[in-house]
Order: C-alpha cells, then sequence, then structure tokens
C-alpha cells in the first residue's frame, strides 16, 4: 500500500517498484533486495503484468508451506495459516485484528499466530510503503511501513496486505467499499473489512482442504 506521493513522484503509481531511496526496512535484514511485492495503489493506477505475477507467487509460497502441513492431516477441511509476528511488535494489535477480521469473514481458511508460522509479518521504513512479497526461497511476508500506517487507516493497510496471503489481488480502481482497493479511495477511506465478493473469493480458493490446488 502506497502513498500518492510517492506514486506520482514514481510517475508509475501508488506502491510500484521504484528505485529506493528511503532506509532499508529496520527489521526487514533478510528481505531480497529486490523482493516480488504486492501494492496499494491510486485509483487511477492499473496493476502491471508482472505486479499480478507477484501476487500469485506470493499466495503460491503460502499455500506451499500450508499444503505441506496438509499432507500430514489430509481429512482436515479448514485450513489453517499460521503467521509470525514478533518481527513487527509496533503493530501487534493491528495484526491482531486484521486476523479476527478474516476469521470472521471466511470459513474454509483460518489466521493463527504461531512461531516460525507460513508467514512472517516485517516492519520498517520503507519507500514502497507496505506490501506482501516473497524472499525468492518459498517463504512469504507481509512488511508494514511506518509512514504509510500513519497517512492512511493502518488496520485497512495490515487487513489488506493479510488478503494477499488468502489469494486476494489488488483492485486499485474499486470503492472504499472494497478491502483490495487498497489506497485507491484515498487517506480518507477507513473501511478494513472485506466485501462480500472477496469474502467469496477467498472461500472459494481454500475450498476442500486444498484438495484441488494446483502450482
Amino acid at each position: 500500500m502506497r502513498s500518492p506521493k510517492m506514486a506520482l513522484s514514481a510517475a508509475l503509481g501508488l506502491g510500484l517498484a521504484a528505485t529506493l531511496a528511503a532506509a532499508a526496512p529496520a527489521t526487514a535484514a533478510s528481505v531480497s533486495a529486490a523482493p516480488q511485492t504486492h501494492r496499494v495503489t491510486a485509483a487511477a493506477y492499473v496493476g502491471s503484468a508482472a505486479e499480478k505475477a507477484d501476487t500469485k507467487a506470493f499466495f503460491q509460497a503460502v499455500m506451499k508451506s500450508v499444503k505441506a502441513k496438509q499432507a500430514a492431516h489430509p481429512g482436515l477441511k479448514t485450513v489453517t495459516v499460521t503467521y509470525d509476528a514478533s518481527a513487527a511488535p509496533t503493530f501487534q494489535s493491528q495484526i491482531a485484528k486484521s486476523a479476527q477480521i478474516w476469521n470472521g469473514a471466511v470459513q474454509n481458511v483460518k489466521l493463527q499466530e504461531g512461531s516460525g508460522g507460513d508467514f512472517q509479518y516485517r516492519e520498517g521504513n520503507d519507500a514502497r510503503g507496505s506490501y506482501a512479497s516473497t524472499d525468492g526461497h518459498g517463504k512469504g511476508f507481509v512488511f508494514l511501513d511506518y509512514q504509510q500506517n500513519k497517512d492512511y487507516d493502518s488496520v485497512r493497510v495490515t487487513t489488506h496486505e493479510t488478503g494477499h496471503v488468502l489469494g486476494l489481488p489488488d483492485h486499485y480502481e474499486g470503492p472504499c467499499s472494497e478491502l483490495m482497493s487498497g489506497g485507491g479511495p484515498g487517506p480518507s477511506c477507513t473501511n478494513s473489512q472485506p466485501d462480500e465478493s472477496e469474502r467469496a473469493q477467498v472461500d472459494q480458493l481454500w475450498a476442500n482442504g486444498l484438495k484441488g490446488v494446483r502450482f
């Protein structure tokens, strides 16, 4: 999720992979120099094919981790995705609220905090803003940028990025009522709830204990 100011200066859109001008993330020393990211952008921005591929890669990394665990328990119908928030202490309440929102919104997948996790949350300063990413080695993480979480509703930012974990792409041109419209509606939008369509998409993606998932 990016700020309009940065997006315009890059002449691309809120949260595109522009040349980093900010310091490296405070707690993300292990982040790849060129991570795959999902961004939230201004309403006029349309995501590139590369960004859409990045979104898919992140979701697949999380699903691969979860599916390996599912293999040991083939009878499970509800999939549990674990997350590690230890590297994002500033956003503990927002992360917990995000998990609560998604757990109340969908049936076929649940988020649960756990050491290590299928994915991690990290925090710091990054010119790209907040994003969900793969490290190129089969692991996923959500990065929460300090400044952006001041400029935008922090629970919305966190819940939006967590939506990528569950397989939802950005939909920049959407209204405030769409969680995955991200920063498109502007900082005044504080909706942190996925709409009916977004909920249905997640339940469909995680249906039947991942038996139908293909990578």
